[in-house]
């Protein structure tokens, strides 16, 4: 594997001295460690000093030979030479020990998982691809593409690329590498929106249509030629990776980050046994052991960082060993191994003072017989049978396989001449030892055989060691079968427990468990993350004959012990007091046994076979040895190309927090060297590794965070785009620390991480406002989104003395003021370079040449306004639906009126002053900001009203300097808003009544939002007129007058028709009751019966339904009205008119039936109509002089003698209804 390797390093050396480059010695220098029959340092060294010397040489053999130098000079040359290659070596070795703990924590994740909740990052664009991109479209602009566009669109593309594609600005945002494709594609939609709102209308062809078609086409040209099926696999691809990543995927990635080769990677890989989760997690056991030890050396040493207060030091201590804690608890809520069930045993107890070896003394931790619990599953297959020559040949053989203990499974029936089967049975078993027995049989054919024959019989006794392919076995027959030699092919595949990590048989002999030499079957069995028991078994059993916990104990290689016959290869558990001593039959068993239980003891002392060290030294190393385990061969290898340095190392001899720095470091520009737009913020692979890293090996919270500032901060100081929002978090967190908040639990601060912290915020606090002060340059174009809005954000949060007092906001307006007047000088120092202001061009010949010229395209531009806005007044009300709108205006800054194609001329001031030209406005409408208060009309009339709006503010705007031609524009488009205001209020008219007809007659009717809006509709249209339709200069009424009477006579027009609406819905409640009159047939035919039936049975009386529906149906009317309807004016007009027809409908409907007596039914509805109307109309502020008219006069005492009437003639039949005023009546009602 590493000869091909070699050879290919070795070429590229070849082929760097043949063409004269520098980098020759170094190649060297890495390399020559790496090769075989080399040791680490003295073939680096001779390989960097021979690198040293000819590279002069080989560089002066093409060229004239120059002047000898003197002998100090060459020296100090070669001096500086080696002193860089050392340098360089140095570095080398410090990048593999760091990817071997960076390996480890990919390999093994116990702390932190890839977030899948962070915002998916962009492609980027190089400067490459901008400039292909800026090709691709003049090349669309210059006609030589296959692309159909109209003229609408042409211009479109034409602004995007001169104002966008072609600015210095975007090209710097490129060469910072914050600039995406969907930037670039965000901006161009923002600026087609703006366009396509203020398109005419098309029959048939939606803005939302336009809109889809232009991005279309947009992204054509933006692609090219390429296949669009190609480019979207690839940015499918980018985004898998993008979200998550597999093991393989974050090795390759940190390769790369740390310049590993890949034959280095495999080397390190096999001999770490990264793919062994077991071996990993006893590394990690290892680990928090030694950190735990290192806390009580620092504790005993009083070595200890800098604090701010000398009463963090024992909290220090506190922290490092509840960290470890912390750790030993993720590590015991994994599972014991991947895909194994849980074991949720009690986790062995360590206090903080505990250490390795005094952790067995804890006899209450002790591990019982049952605490030990193994579950196997057994696979037998039972394929065929040989050997059955009594047997006719049609006589039905079966077999039978049962477990011991279990239950029984039958094979299908067979032929004696044909018994093949390929049946499978599964059981499961908790026996270590367990049984397997195999019975043939044959069915009998006598009449009187209760049961069928067994010709024969197998008992198997596997383990998880013994083979799984079928293999022919001897059957147990009786005496007098005939067929003594039946043999039966089958295969016992017995799966080995997750929690089981090896097993097989030993001889064993201890002080206090397994007393006797002799050979047992062990189990080596892991109950929890830290708990490990070996445990002998006998056959048939579940629970272990004995066991051994292995806490405390250190597992070692030992000689053959004289005295002990039996076993062949000798190794040895050791703890004060005890000492047991393990023999296997063959020397790759006994380093399997070693290597499992090294892994269980978590001890540090690593076991050597000594074999194995014999053989190394005899033979140099050079041939393999077959009877070790494949781990001691990818062991020998490492050693032998020099990693064994790198993986035997213990990580707490380390600082971690200046490797971590570094891999950080690295990380960070491999990151912003990437594809993609990332703006400083890691991948999710990336962020989970540096997490799994900091808690693993204790890095500070803090300390991470000052790394990350002081990278971003010099990253984006060298013109690189960070996201400040990634400056904010990790600026908040730092802040949080120093002044002891503890966002991580971390409560002590050093020295040093203030000091940091300090220097980084003066240095963020002019990073900041540098960025102000340029923001048209550090935020071009609002990209990336919100980044300004987040940069002030930082500012006011970096100016905070504490965490806790905010900002006086005078203070933040300071800064942000003399940044922003620093911004004007800058910007109106670039704006001087590029336009050369004279004297004479305000009024002279070239203004009016510009008059001349634009005067016809003006008038040409309120044409086709005029007939645009007449063409949306037409469609829109024919498509209008009337809804409320308040999110119409939510994109109105984006809209702009059709772009029609004028010459582009400079912006001259006119009636001004000489000096800096004045900046034409372009300013919003002024009633748009109560549209985000309540609700508005329709659609059409808000788009309506805008539309004309926005035309007047920009021919306002224009500042025309003749003014007679001013004049005329003003009055033509106050006669144009006019008419259209006017069309608007008729349309909306029509369409109040053709509503009105088709509602609800009856009481379920209920007052549609579309009503309401469109009295909105007048309501804005008599706002809009006398802004709109009204002239300056004395003139206000030559419009406005017309169109004000208008809407008052239209309002009118709809409050008669909706009152008649409500009328008609009164006198249809009367028409029932109507029904009860004295004298007609309904009425004798309904007293009649109830009289006749309530001799019999209780007959339920009319209630109050046709009442209580009547004035629901009023209330909710009242209120909708009330809460839609902008207008209180309108509000107070239709209310009074609704009462007093109410009234008179009422006293009418009375008069008609003055010689009768009212039913009882009728009077108690009437009384509840009448009073609740007169109630509800009370609190809706109509005036008294309305409510007591003399109509109600006249019905109030109608019915108040009816009911004194019904009161003699009915005994109490009103059941407490009456004409006279109650709270009590009013509270139940409500």
């Amino acid at each position: 594997m590493l000869d091909p390797s070699s050879s290919e390093e070795e070429s590229e050396e070849l082929v760097e001295e043949e063409s004269g480059k520098e980098p020759l010695a170094p190649a060297a220098a890495r390399l020559s460690p790496s090769r075989p029959g080399e040791g680490p340092g003295g073939g680096g060294g001779a390989g960097g000093g021979g690198g040293g010397g000819l590279q002069p040489g080989g560089r002066g053999g093409g060229a004239a030979r120059p002047a000898s130098p003197s002998p100090s000079v060459a020296s100090e040359k070669e001096k500086d030479e080696l002193e860089r290659l050392q340098r360089e070596e140095e570095e080398r070795k410090r990048k593999l020990q760091l990817y071997v703990f960076v390996m480890r924590c990919i390999a093994y994740p116990f702390n932190a998982k890839q977030p899948t909740d962070m915002a998916r990052r962009q492609q980027k664009i190089s400067k490459q691809q901008l400039q292909t991109i800026k090709d691709r479209f003049q090349a669309f602009l210059n006609g030589e593409t296959q692309i159909v566009a109209d003229e609408a669109f042409i211009n479109a593309v034409q602004s995007y690329y001169e104002v966008f594609l072609k600015s210095d600005r975007v090209a710097r945002m490129v060469q910072s590498g914050g600039c995406s494709a969907n930037d670039s594609r965000e901006v161009f939609k923002k600026h087609i929106e703006k366009r396509v709102r203020s398109l005419p209308e098309i029959d048939g062809l939606s803005k939302e249509t336009v809109l889809s078609s232009w991005m279309a086409k947009f992204d054509a040209i933006y692609r090219g030629e390429e296949d669009p099926r190609k480019q979207q696999a690839r940015m499918t691809a980018s985004a898998a990776s993008e979200l998550i990543l597999s093991k393989e995927q974050l090795y390759e990635m940190f390769q790369n980050i740390l310049g590993i080769k890949k034959f280095e990677h495999q080397l390190l890989y096999n001999a770490c046994q990264l793919d062994n989760p077991d071996e990993q997690a006893a590394q990690i056991r290892r680990e928090l052991d030694g950190r735990l030890q290192m806390a009580e050396q620092i504790a005993k040493e009083r070595k200890f960082p800098k604090f701010v207060s000398k009463e963090m030091e024992n909290m220090y201590i506190e922290e490092l060993k509840s960290s470890v804690n912390l750790l030993m608890a993720n590590l015991e809520s994994m599972p014991v191994s991947k895909g194994g069930s849980e074991f949720k045993l009690q986790k062995l107890k360590r206090s903080h003072n505990t250490s390795i070896i005094d952790m067995g003394e804890e006899n209450e931790n002790q591990l019982s017989k049952s605490d030990v619990v193994l579950s196997f599953s057994l696979e037998v297959v039972i394929m065929e049978v040989q050997g059955l020559k009594s047997l006719a040949p049609n006589r039905i053989v079966y077999c039978t396989m049962e477990v011991e203990g279990g239950e029984k499974l039958q094979t299908d029936q067979a032929e004696a001449s044909k018994p093949t089967w390929g049946t499978q049975g599964d059981f499961t078993t908790t026996h270590a030892l367990p049984a397997v027995k195999v019975k043939l049989f044959t069915e009998s054919t006598g009449v009187l055989a209760l049961e069928d024959k067994e010709l024969g019989r197998v008992v198997l006794h596997p383990t998880p060691n013994s083979p799984k392919q079928s293999e022919w076995h001897k059957m147990t027959v009786s005496k007098n079968c005939p067929d003594q030699d039946l043999k039966i092919k089958l295969a016992v595949r017995m799966d080995k427990p997750q929690n089981m990590k090896h097993s097989g048989y030993l001889w064993a002999i201890g002080k206090n468990v397994w007393k006797r030499w002799k050979k047992r079957f062990f189990v080596l069995v892991q109950v929890s993350q830290y708990t490990f028991a070996m445990c002998s078994y006998r056959e048939k059993k579940a629970e272990p004959q004995e066991l051994l916990q292995l806490d405390g104990y250190t597992v070692d290689y030992t000689d053959p012990q004289p005295g002990l016959e039996g076993g062949r290869a000798f190794f040895n558990a050791v703890k004060e007091g005890d000492t047991v001593i393990f023999a296997s039959d063959d020397e790759q068993d006994r380093i399997l046994w070693v290597q499992a239980m090294y892994r269980a003891t978590g001890q540090s002392h690593k076991p050597v076979p000594p074999t194995q060290v014999q053989k190394l030294n005899a033979k140099g190393g050079n041939v393999p040895q077959l009877d070790a385990p494949i781990s001691q061969f990818y062991a020998d290898r490492a050693q032998k190309h020099g990693m064994d340095e790198f993986i035997s190392s213990n990580p707490c001899n380390f600082d971690h927090a200046s490797l971590f720095e570094m891999v950080q470091r690295l990380t960070l520009d491999h990151r912003l060297n990437d594809s993609y737009s990332c703006l400083g913020w890691f991948s999710p692979g990336q962020v989970f590794v540096l997490d799994e890293y900091c808690a693993r090996n204790g890095v500070r919270g803090c300390h991470r965070h000052l790394c990350y500032l002081r990278d971003l901060l010099e990253r984006a100081e060298n013109g690189a785009m960070i996201d400040p929002t990634l400056l904010h978090y990790s600026f908040a967190f730092c802040a949080s620390h120093v002044h002891g908040n503890r966002p991580d639990g971390i409560g002590t601060v050093t020295v040093d991480e203030k000091e940091r912290f300090e220097e980084i915020k003066e240095r963020l606090r002019l990073l900041l406002e540098n960025q102000i002060t340029h923001f048209r340059y550090c935020f071009p174009f609002g990209r990336p989104e919100g980044a300004l809005k987040a940069t002030l954000s930082l500012l006011e949060r970096v100016l905070m003395k504490d965490i806790v007092t905010p900002v006086p906001q005078e203070e933040v307006k300071t800064v942000i003021r003399k940044c922003l007047e620093q911004a004007a000088l800058v910007n109106y120092t670039r704006l001087s370079e590029y336009a050369k202001i004279e004297d004479n061009l305000c009024n002279g010949k070239f203004h009016k040449h510009l008059q001349d010229l634009f005067a016809p395209l003006v008038v040409r531009y309120v044409d086709l306004m005029e007939s645009s806005i007449a063409q949306s007044i037409h469609r829109g009300f024919e498509r209008e639906s009337w809804e409320p709108v308040k999110s119409l205006t939510s994109n109105l800054p984006n809209v702009n009126l059709p772009n029609v194609n004028l010459p582009k001329v400079p912006n001259l001031p006119v009636n001004i002053p000489l000096g800096i030209p004045q900046m034409p406005s372009f300013s919003a409408p002024s009633w748009m900001a109560a549209i985000y208060d309540s609700d508005n009309g329709s659609g059409t009339s808000e788009d309506l009203f805008w539309k004309l709006d926005a035309l007047q503010t920009f021919i306002r705007d224009l500042h025309w300097p003749e003014e007679e031609f001013g004049k005329h524009l003003e009055q033509r488009l106050k006669l144009m808003a006019s008419d259209m205001i006017e069309s608007c209020v008729k349309r909306t008219r029509i369409a109040f009544e053709v509503k009105l007809q088709k509602t609800s007659r009856s009481t379920d009717f209920r007052v549609p939002q579309s009503i309401c809006t469109m009295f909105n509709v007048m309501v804005d249209a008599k706002a809009q007129s006398t802004k709109l339709c009204s002239m300056e200069m004395g003139q206000e009424h030559q419009y406005h007058s017309k169109i004000d009477e208008l809407i008052e006579e239209t309002v009118k027009e709809m409050i008669t028709l909706l009152v008649a609406k409500f009328v008609t819905i009164l006198e249809g409640v009367l028409a029932k009751l109507s029904r009860y009159d004295e004298g007609t047939l309904f009425s004798s035919f309904l007293s009649f019966t109830v009289k006749a039936a309530s001799k019999y049975v209780d007959v339920p009386k009319p209630g109050m339904d046709v009442a209580d529906a009547y004035v629901t149906f009023v209330r909710h009317s009242q209120d909708v009205l009330r809460d839609k309807v902008n207008e209180e004016m309108y509000i107070e007009r239709l209310f009074d008119q609704w009462y007093t027809s109410s009234m008179n409908v009422v006293c009418t409907w009375l008069t008609d039936r003055m010689d009768l007596q009212l039913h009882i039914y009728q009077l108690k509805t009437l009384i509840r109509i009448v009073k609740k109307t007169y109630r509800d109309f009370r609190l809706q502020g109509v005036l008294d002089s309305t409510l007591n008219s003399k109509t109600y006069e006249t019905i109030r005492n109608r019915l108040t003698v009816e009911e004194a009437t019904a009161s003699v003639s009915e005994g109490g039949g009103l059941q407490g209804i009456t004409m006279k005023d109650s709270d009590e009546e009013d509270e139940e009602d409500d």
